[in-house]
Protein backbone atom coordinates (compact mmCIF):
# COMPACT_ATOMS: atom_id res chain seq x y z
CA UNK A 1 0.00 0.00 0.00
CA UNK A 2 1.27 2.85 -1.26
CA UNK A 3 1.66 6.23 2.09
CA UNK A 4 -0.70 8.88 1.52
CA UNK A 5 -0.46 12.37 1.34
CA UNK A 6 0.94 13.72 4.60
CA UNK A 7 -1.86 15.63 6.36
CA UNK A 8 -0.77 19.29 7.15
CA UNK A 9 -2.41 19.13 10.81
CA UNK A 10 -0.21 16.40 12.01
CA UNK A 11 2.81 17.95 10.72
CA UNK A 12 1.85 21.22 12.58
CA UNK A 13 0.88 19.19 15.55
CA UNK A 14 4.20 17.61 15.74
CA UNK A 15 6.16 20.99 15.11
CA UNK A 16 3.84 21.78 17.83
CA UNK A 17 4.89 18.88 20.42
CA UNK A 18 8.34 19.06 19.63
CA UNK A 19 10.95 21.18 21.04
CA UNK A 20 12.04 23.64 18.62
CA UNK A 21 15.93 23.31 17.26
CA UNK A 22 17.72 26.06 17.45
CA UNK A 23 17.91 26.22 13.51
CA UNK A 24 14.34 27.00 13.18
CA UNK A 25 14.03 30.47 11.23
CA UNK A 26 12.35 33.63 12.58
CA UNK A 27 9.80 33.27 10.27
CA UNK A 28 8.37 30.04 11.55
CA UNK A 29 9.16 31.40 15.31
CA UNK A 30 7.07 33.92 14.57
CA UNK A 31 3.92 32.03 12.41
CA UNK A 32 4.30 29.19 15.31
CA UNK A 33 3.98 31.68 18.38
CA UNK A 34 1.00 33.59 16.42
CA UNK A 35 -0.78 29.86 15.97
CA UNK A 36 -0.35 28.99 19.53
CA UNK A 37 -1.50 32.77 20.55
CA UNK A 38 -4.54 31.96 18.60
CA UNK A 39 -5.38 28.25 19.38
CA UNK A 40 -5.23 27.83 22.93
CA UNK A 41 -4.97 30.77 25.80
CA UNK A 42 -2.08 31.74 27.72
CA UNK A 43 -1.12 30.41 30.80
CA UNK A 44 -3.09 32.26 34.21
CA UNK A 45 0.10 31.14 36.35
CA UNK A 46 0.82 33.76 38.92
CA UNK A 47 3.60 36.27 38.57
CA UNK A 48 6.47 34.56 39.91
CA UNK A 49 5.06 30.98 39.67
CA UNK A 50 6.64 27.85 38.58
CA UNK A 51 4.27 25.30 38.52
CA UNK A 52 0.24 25.18 38.83
CA UNK A 53 -0.86 24.39 42.12
CA UNK A 54 -1.97 20.80 42.36
CA UNK A 55 -4.28 21.36 45.80
CA UNK A 56 -7.42 22.88 44.48
CA UNK A 57 -7.73 24.13 47.81
CA UNK A 58 -4.79 26.53 47.56
CA UNK A 59 -6.94 27.76 44.19
CA UNK A 60 -8.36 31.57 45.29
CA UNK A 61 -12.12 31.15 46.20
CA UNK A 62 -13.62 33.33 43.33
CA UNK A 63 -17.15 31.37 43.16
CA UNK A 64 -18.76 34.31 44.68
CA UNK A 65 -19.46 37.09 42.57
CA UNK A 66 -17.16 39.99 43.44
CA UNK A 67 -17.89 43.20 44.45
CA UNK A 68 -16.29 46.52 43.64
CA UNK A 69 -14.28 48.02 45.86
CA UNK A 70 -15.43 50.88 47.85
CA UNK A 71 -13.62 54.28 48.28
CA UNK A 72 -13.69 54.66 52.26
CA UNK A 73 -16.90 56.86 53.02
CA UNK A 74 -15.85 59.71 55.75
CA UNK A 75 -18.79 60.73 57.87
CA UNK A 76 -20.19 64.52 56.76
CA UNK A 77 -21.72 66.60 58.95
CA UNK A 78 -24.57 67.46 57.13
CA UNK A 79 -25.87 63.38 57.22
CA UNK A 80 -26.11 63.94 61.14
CA UNK A 81 -29.94 64.33 62.00
CA UNK A 82 -28.84 67.77 64.34
CA UNK A 83 -26.80 69.65 61.51
CA UNK A 84 -29.76 71.67 60.42
CA UNK A 85 -30.35 72.94 64.36
CA UNK A 86 -26.47 73.14 64.96
CA UNK A 87 -26.25 75.59 61.64
CA UNK A 88 -28.62 77.44 63.30
CA UNK A 89 -27.62 78.25 66.39
CA UNK A 90 -24.43 78.91 64.75
CA UNK A 91 -26.38 81.85 62.55
CA UNK A 92 -27.73 83.09 65.77
CA UNK A 93 -24.61 82.85 67.71
CA UNK A 94 -22.57 84.45 65.02
CA UNK A 95 -25.51 87.32 64.55
CA UNK A 96 -25.17 88.43 68.14
CA UNK A 97 -21.30 88.76 68.16
CA UNK A 98 -21.88 90.60 65.34
CA UNK A 99 -23.97 92.88 66.97
CA UNK A 100 -21.96 92.80 69.85
CA UNK A 101 -18.65 94.28 68.35
CA UNK A 102 -21.05 97.00 66.77
CA UNK A 103 -22.68 98.27 70.07
CA UNK A 104 -19.89 97.23 71.93
CA UNK A 105 -23.35 96.65 74.72
CA UNK A 106 -25.07 94.02 75.95
CA UNK A 107 -27.58 92.86 75.64
CA UNK A 108 -26.90 94.56 72.00
CA UNK A 109 -31.14 94.88 71.25
CA UNK A 110 -34.07 96.33 73.34
CA UNK A 111 -37.78 95.99 72.08
CA UNK A 112 -39.77 99.14 72.15
CA UNK A 113 -42.60 98.45 74.40
CA UNK A 114 -45.22 101.02 74.28
CA UNK A 115 -46.43 103.93 71.84
CA UNK A 116 -44.60 106.81 72.97
CA UNK A 117 -42.01 107.18 70.40
CA UNK A 118 -44.52 106.90 67.37
CA UNK A 119 -45.45 109.46 65.10
CA UNK A 120 -49.07 109.25 65.01
CA UNK A 121 -51.73 106.27 66.01
CA UNK A 122 -50.44 103.99 62.69
CA UNK A 123 -47.46 102.55 61.81
CA UNK A 124 -44.21 104.54 60.17
CA UNK A 125 -41.06 103.38 58.74
CA UNK A 126 -38.30 104.55 60.16
CA UNK A 127 -39.46 106.14 63.73
CA UNK A 128 -40.04 103.58 66.46
CA UNK A 129 -43.20 101.84 66.68
CA UNK A 130 -44.31 99.77 69.59
CA UNK A 131 -42.49 96.26 68.57
CA UNK A 132 -39.58 97.51 67.04
CA UNK A 133 -36.01 96.47 67.51
CA UNK A 134 -33.89 98.86 67.95
CA UNK A 135 -29.76 98.63 68.85
CA UNK A 136 -28.12 99.87 71.94
CA UNK A 137 -24.75 101.51 70.86
CA UNK A 138 -22.31 102.21 73.51
CA UNK A 139 -20.83 105.60 73.00
CA UNK A 140 -19.01 108.45 75.01
CA UNK A 141 -21.41 110.71 77.45
CA UNK A 142 -19.77 113.89 75.59
CA UNK A 143 -20.95 112.35 71.87
CA UNK A 144 -24.78 112.36 72.69
CA UNK A 145 -26.58 115.16 70.85
CA UNK A 146 -29.31 116.39 72.29
CA UNK A 147 -32.66 118.10 70.81
CA UNK A 148 -31.41 121.41 71.46
CA UNK A 149 -28.37 120.94 69.84
CA UNK A 150 -30.03 119.47 66.77
CA UNK A 151 -31.34 122.47 66.35
CA UNK A 152 -28.05 124.09 65.37
CA UNK A 153 -26.37 121.28 63.49
CA UNK A 154 -29.38 119.71 62.17
CA UNK A 155 -28.76 116.33 63.59
CA UNK A 156 -31.73 114.32 63.58
CA UNK A 157 -32.82 110.32 64.44
CA UNK A 158 -35.85 108.66 63.95
CA UNK A 159 -38.02 111.36 62.35
CA UNK A 160 -36.69 114.41 65.26
CA UNK A 161 -33.53 116.33 65.86
CA UNK A 162 -31.00 114.67 68.84
CA UNK A 163 -30.10 111.55 70.33
CA UNK A 164 -32.96 108.88 71.53
CA UNK A 165 -31.71 107.48 74.67
CA UNK A 166 -32.44 104.03 76.43
CA UNK A 167 -31.70 104.44 80.23
CA UNK A 168 -32.64 103.18 83.50
CA UNK A 169 -35.21 105.29 85.41
CA UNK A 170 -33.79 106.79 88.57
CA UNK A 171 -30.46 104.54 88.47
CA UNK A 172 -32.11 101.46 89.19
CA UNK A 173 -30.70 99.02 87.15
CA UNK A 174 -34.05 96.34 87.71
CA UNK A 175 -36.39 98.24 86.42
CA UNK A 176 -37.42 98.01 82.36
CA UNK A 177 -35.39 100.80 80.58
CA UNK A 178 -37.13 103.38 79.01
CA UNK A 179 -36.58 104.67 75.94
CA UNK A 180 -36.69 108.34 74.94
CA UNK A 181 -35.04 111.10 73.06
CA UNK A 182 -32.47 113.21 74.80
CA UNK A 183 -33.93 117.31 74.99
CA UNK A 184 -31.16 119.08 76.83
CA UNK A 185 -29.08 118.93 79.55
CA UNK A 186 -28.95 120.88 82.19
CA UNK A 187 -25.86 121.09 84.35
CA UNK A 188 -26.53 121.56 88.50
CA UNK A 189 -24.15 123.49 90.68
CA UNK A 190 -24.19 122.49 94.26
CA UNK A 191 -22.32 125.51 95.73
CA UNK A 192 -25.39 127.72 95.33
CA UNK A 193 -28.08 125.34 94.09
CA UNK A 194 -28.82 126.38 90.23
CA UNK A 195 -28.97 124.87 87.07
CA UNK A 196 -27.45 125.92 84.22
CA UNK A 197 -28.80 125.71 80.42
CA UNK A 198 -25.45 126.35 78.10
CA UNK A 199 -26.64 124.30 75.49
CA UNK A 200 -29.34 127.05 74.70
CA UNK A 201 -26.93 129.86 74.45
CA UNK A 202 -27.06 130.68 70.50
CA UNK A 203 -30.57 129.92 70.25
CA UNK A 204 -33.56 132.36 69.17
CA UNK A 205 -35.09 134.04 72.86
CA UNK A 206 -38.52 135.48 73.36
CA UNK A 207 -42.04 134.18 72.20
CA UNK A 208 -43.47 131.96 69.68
CA UNK A 209 -43.44 131.22 66.85
CA UNK A 210 -39.74 131.78 66.21
CA UNK A 211 -37.86 131.75 69.29
CA UNK A 212 -36.42 128.68 70.90
CA UNK A 213 -37.05 129.53 74.63
CA UNK A 214 -38.16 131.68 76.97
CA UNK A 215 -36.86 132.45 80.91
CA UNK A 216 -39.58 134.12 83.01
CA UNK A 217 -37.32 135.56 85.93
CA UNK A 218 -35.37 138.43 86.32
CA UNK A 219 -33.13 137.73 82.63
CA UNK A 220 -36.03 136.71 80.19
CA UNK A 221 -33.20 135.23 78.42
CA UNK A 222 -30.38 133.74 80.93
CA UNK A 223 -29.22 130.44 79.96
CA UNK A 224 -28.01 130.40 83.49
CA UNK A 225 -28.12 130.78 87.12
CA UNK A 226 -31.74 129.21 87.23
CA UNK A 227 -33.01 129.27 90.22
CA UNK A 228 -36.14 128.29 92.08
CA UNK A 229 -38.08 130.81 91.52
CA UNK A 230 -37.48 131.09 87.45
CA UNK A 231 -39.70 128.82 84.99
CA UNK A 232 -37.68 127.93 81.13
CA UNK A 233 -40.23 127.33 78.52
CA UNK A 234 -39.05 125.32 75.41
CA UNK A 235 -41.36 126.04 72.16
CA UNK A 236 -41.66 123.12 69.45
CA UNK A 237 -39.72 120.38 70.66
CA UNK A 238 -41.66 117.85 68.46
CA UNK A 239 -44.09 120.64 67.77
CA UNK A 240 -45.25 120.70 71.80
CA UNK A 241 -44.23 123.47 74.37
CA UNK A 242 -42.09 122.31 76.92
CA UNK A 243 -42.31 124.06 80.43
CA UNK A 244 -39.72 123.47 82.96
CA UNK A 245 -40.22 124.71 86.45
CA UNK A 246 -37.22 125.04 88.37
CA UNK A 247 -39.20 125.33 91.94
CA UNK A 248 -39.48 121.74 91.46
CA UNK A 249 -36.06 120.48 92.18
CA UNK A 250 -37.12 117.38 94.07
CA UNK A 251 -38.93 116.10 90.15
CA UNK A 252 -35.50 117.03 88.33
CA UNK A 253 -32.99 116.01 91.19
CA UNK A 254 -30.10 117.90 92.62
CA UNK A 255 -27.87 116.46 90.12
CA UNK A 256 -27.25 117.03 86.60
CA UNK A 257 -28.13 114.86 83.82
CA UNK A 258 -30.82 115.32 80.30
CA UNK A 259 -34.18 116.43 80.02
CA UNK A 260 -35.68 113.44 78.13
CA UNK A 261 -39.34 113.01 76.41
CA UNK A 262 -41.12 110.91 74.11
CA UNK A 263 -41.92 111.75 70.65
CA UNK A 264 -45.45 111.16 71.27
CA UNK A 265 -45.95 112.46 75.10
CA UNK A 266 -46.98 116.12 75.64
CA UNK A 267 -44.38 116.96 78.53
CA UNK A 268 -40.96 115.49 79.64
CA UNK A 269 -40.41 112.60 81.91
CA UNK A 270 -39.02 114.90 84.68
CA UNK A 271 -42.40 116.49 85.38
CA UNK A 272 -45.15 114.82 86.78
CA UNK A 273 -47.52 116.06 84.27
CA UNK A 274 -46.68 113.72 82.00
CA UNK A 275 -48.81 111.35 80.18
CA UNK A 276 -47.12 108.50 82.32
CA UNK A 277 -46.58 110.50 85.71
CA UNK A 278 -43.15 111.34 86.76
CA UNK A 279 -41.04 108.59 85.26
CA UNK A 280 -37.70 109.53 86.18
CA UNK A 281 -35.18 112.50 87.67
CA UNK A 282 -32.93 114.14 84.97
CA UNK A 283 -31.07 111.01 83.57
CA UNK A 284 -27.01 110.87 84.89
CA UNK A 285 -24.68 110.01 82.13
CA UNK A 286 -24.27 106.89 84.11
CA UNK A 287 -27.79 105.65 83.82
CA UNK A 288 -27.54 105.64 79.98
CA UNK A 289 -27.31 102.37 79.01
CA UNK A 290 -26.97 103.28 75.45
CA UNK A 291 -27.99 105.32 72.27
CA UNK A 292 -30.57 103.66 69.58
CA UNK A 293 -28.69 103.14 66.75
CA UNK A 294 -30.04 100.69 64.06
CA UNK A 295 -33.97 99.74 63.31
CA UNK A 296 -35.27 96.21 62.93
CA UNK A 297 -38.93 96.76 62.04
CA UNK A 298 -42.08 94.70 63.67
CA UNK A 299 -40.13 91.50 65.03
CA UNK A 300 -40.27 92.39 68.50
CA UNK A 301 -44.03 92.44 68.55
CA UNK A 302 -43.84 88.49 68.77
CA UNK A 303 -42.29 89.33 72.31
CA UNK A 304 -44.84 91.95 73.04
CA UNK A 305 -47.69 89.07 72.00
CA UNK A 306 -46.16 86.47 74.21
CA UNK A 307 -45.74 88.92 76.75
CA UNK A 308 -49.97 90.16 76.52
CA UNK A 309 -49.06 93.42 75.10
CA UNK A 310 -50.30 92.89 72.00
CA UNK A 311 -52.63 95.74 71.70
CA UNK A 312 -50.35 98.27 71.70
CA UNK A 313 -48.63 97.23 68.65
CA UNK A 314 -50.07 99.08 65.59
CA UNK A 315 -52.40 96.95 63.02
CA UNK A 316 -50.12 97.67 60.10
CA UNK A 317 -46.57 96.12 62.14
CA UNK A 318 -48.34 93.13 62.06
CA UNK A 319 -49.38 92.95 58.54
CA UNK A 320 -45.75 93.74 57.15
CA UNK A 321 -44.93 90.90 59.76
CA UNK A 322 -46.73 88.66 57.91
CA UNK A 323 -45.71 89.76 54.88
CA UNK A 324 -41.86 89.78 55.88
CA UNK A 325 -42.33 86.17 57.03
CA UNK A 326 -43.87 84.94 54.28
CA UNK A 327 -41.35 86.47 51.94
CA UNK A 328 -38.82 84.45 53.95
CA UNK A 329 -40.12 81.38 53.86
CA UNK A 330 -40.93 81.95 49.82
CA UNK A 331 -36.99 82.76 49.66
CA UNK A 332 -35.66 79.94 51.50
CA UNK A 333 -37.80 77.55 49.41
CA UNK A 334 -36.84 79.03 46.10
CA UNK A 335 -32.65 78.73 47.13
CA UNK A 336 -33.77 75.41 48.17
CA UNK A 337 -35.19 74.23 44.37
CA UNK A 338 -32.26 76.12 42.98
CA UNK A 339 -29.70 73.90 44.95
CA UNK A 340 -31.92 70.63 44.01
CA UNK A 341 -31.64 72.07 40.22
CA UNK A 342 -27.74 72.35 40.52
CA UNK A 343 -27.43 68.91 40.90
CA UNK A 344 -27.75 67.59 44.54
CA UNK A 345 -29.47 64.27 44.79
CA UNK A 346 -31.95 63.89 47.24
CA UNK A 347 -31.35 61.03 50.42
CA UNK A 348 -33.58 58.43 48.68
CA UNK A 349 -31.85 58.19 45.31
CA UNK A 350 -28.65 58.18 47.36
CA UNK A 351 -29.25 55.47 49.47
CA UNK A 352 -30.55 53.48 46.22
CA UNK A 353 -27.05 54.14 44.32
CA UNK A 354 -25.25 52.89 47.73
CA UNK A 355 -27.05 49.49 47.78
CA UNK A 356 -26.92 48.61 44.12
CA UNK A 357 -23.24 49.34 44.42
CA UNK A 358 -23.16 46.77 47.48
CA UNK A 359 -24.73 44.39 45.07
CA UNK A 360 -22.16 45.00 41.99
CA UNK A 361 -25.06 46.20 39.95
CA UNK A 362 -24.93 49.17 37.94
CA UNK A 363 -26.88 52.06 39.36
CA UNK A 364 -30.27 52.56 37.59
CA UNK A 365 -29.80 55.42 34.51
CA UNK A 366 -30.86 59.03 35.48
CA UNK A 367 -34.62 59.67 33.39
CA UNK A 368 -33.38 61.79 30.85
CA UNK A 369 -35.27 65.34 30.32
CA UNK A 370 -38.00 65.25 27.41
CA UNK A 371 -36.59 66.88 23.84
CA UNK A 372 -38.61 67.80 20.94
CA UNK A 373 -37.93 65.06 18.22
CA UNK A 374 -35.45 65.97 15.05
CA UNK A 375 -35.45 65.09 11.93
CA UNK A 376 -32.36 63.28 10.63
CA UNK A 377 -30.42 65.33 8.16
CA UNK A 378 -31.22 64.62 4.41
CA UNK A 379 -34.49 63.39 5.67
CA UNK A 380 -36.79 63.98 2.50
CA UNK A 381 -39.66 63.04 4.87
CA UNK A 382 -41.46 65.10 7.20
CA UNK A 383 -43.04 63.11 10.12
CA UNK A 384 -46.35 64.22 10.84
CA UNK A 385 -46.03 64.29 14.74
CA UNK A 386 -42.56 64.87 16.35
CA UNK A 387 -42.51 61.64 18.57
CA UNK A 388 -40.52 61.29 22.00
CA UNK A 389 -37.27 59.03 21.11
CA UNK A 390 -36.91 55.95 23.24
CA UNK A 391 -34.14 56.19 25.69
CA UNK A 392 -31.11 53.70 24.51
CA UNK A 393 -30.81 51.06 27.72
CA UNK A 394 -27.49 51.96 29.52
CA UNK A 395 -25.01 49.55 28.15
CA UNK A 396 -23.70 46.11 30.16
CA UNK A 397 -20.06 44.68 30.46
CA UNK A 398 -19.79 41.54 30.27
CA UNK A 399 -19.29 39.49 33.21
CA UNK A 400 -16.31 39.43 34.67
CA UNK A 401 -14.63 34.98 34.37
CA UNK A 402 -13.44 33.82 37.96
CA UNK A 403 -10.51 32.45 38.61
CA UNK A 404 -11.53 29.03 38.66
CA UNK A 405 -13.77 29.13 35.31
CA UNK A 406 -10.59 30.40 33.42
CA UNK A 407 -8.51 27.56 34.57
CA UNK A 408 -11.34 25.45 33.87
CA UNK A 409 -10.99 26.50 30.18
CA UNK A 410 -7.47 26.51 29.79
CA UNK A 411 -7.09 22.51 30.87
CA UNK A 412 -10.27 21.46 29.16
CA UNK A 413 -8.87 23.01 25.46
CA UNK A 414 -5.40 21.37 26.16
CA UNK A 415 -7.07 17.82 26.96
CA UNK A 416 -9.24 18.36 23.86
CA UNK A 417 -6.03 18.99 21.64
CA UNK A 418 -4.52 16.03 22.84
CA UNK A 419 -7.32 13.59 22.57
CA UNK A 420 -7.44 15.01 19.02
CA UNK A 421 -3.91 14.42 18.21
CA UNK A 422 -4.18 10.71 19.85
CA UNK A 423 -6.91 10.06 17.52
CA UNK A 424 -5.47 11.07 14.31
CA UNK A 425 -2.07 9.16 15.09
CA UNK A 426 -3.85 5.65 16.05
CA UNK A 427 -6.30 5.77 12.85
CA UNK A 428 -5.11 3.20 10.04
CA UNK A 429 -2.71 4.54 7.40
CA UNK A 430 -4.42 4.97 4.03
CA UNK A 431 -3.46 2.50 1.33
CA UNK A 432 -1.86 3.86 -1.79
CA UNK A 433 -3.92 1.51 -4.11
CA UNK A 434 -7.26 2.85 -3.00
CA UNK A 435 -5.53 6.20 -3.85
CA UNK A 436 -6.98 7.68 -7.21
Amino acid sequence: MARGEPDEDDDLDDILDNTPSPRTSRASGRGRARRDSTSRPPSLRRWGDSEEPDDPDDLEDDTQPRRKKRSPVFWRARDSLYFEPLVALAVLALLLVSLYAYTSNWPPVYVVESNSMQHGAGDRLGVLNAGDIVLAEKIPNGSIVTYVQGIKNGFQTYGERGDVLIYDPNGTGGATPIIHRAILFLQWNPHNSTYNASQLSGLACGSAPNAVYAASGAKPCQTVGFTQADDLTLYNIGGRTVSIDFSRTTDLGSHSGFLTMGDNNSAADQLPASDSGLLSTLVEPGWVVGVARGLIPWFGALKLLLDGNSGKVPTASWEFLGLTIAGVILAAAGLHYLFRREGLESPRRRREEEEASEDGEEPPPKTPRRRAAVRAWRDETEPDEEEEPEAEPAPTRPRRLSYEERRRSHFTSTRERRAARARRASSPEKDDSDAP
